[in-house]
């Protein structure tokens, strides 16, 4: 999976670490993608948004965070067309190392909306800790493969 400071849309793309966004409350993602400037995204191939949790998340109680891929006419996110949507995500569950997706259609470009980003949105919380990266990516890099042991390739 090779990832685009450009295609960041939470997370650090100053120093191009992969320091995730810090998430306690209900919150927009760090950056949106201009689709007047990346007309032709996804044109011909698939793409995904990919999260990462980078540190747990804990909360004082039973937190949840829903995530949204939305597109929006404002900068700011305001009122967005929710692409897809996560259902609720306890806080148990998002743990570091934690991985989902969601595949981007293509025709997002054509729903004549500018910009492309993502809203985290908390229940039951707050977070206390937490930090989450998101990329857009044209594959996805899963790591878990499991082979069993003890056979020799000749």
């Amino acid at each position: 999976m090779i990832t685009d400071n450009y295609l960041r849309l939470s997370g650090d793309t100053t120093t191009g670490s992969a320091s995730g966004q810090a998430i306690t409350a209900t919150a927009n993602s760090t950056n949106v993608i201009d689709l007047s400037i990346a007309r032709d995204i996804g044109e011909g191939e698939d793409l995904y948004a990919t999260f990462v949790v980078g540190s747990a998340f804990t909360a004082a109680g039973a937190a949840t965070m829903t995530v949204a891929l939305v597109v929006s006419a404002a900068a700011a996110l305001t009122s967005p067309t929710t692409l897809q949507t996560t259902t609720a995500i306890p806080v148990a569950t998002l743990v570091s190392g934690y991985t989902f997706a969601f595949r981007l259609d293509p025709i997002i470009a054509s729903k004549g909306l500018r910009y492309l980003g993502v809203i985290y949105t908390i229940a039951t919380g707050p977070m206390t800790a937490g930090t989450l990266t998101c990329d857009i990516v044209n594959d996805i890099q899963d790591g878990q493969k499991f082979y069993a042991s003890g056979f020799t390739v000749v």
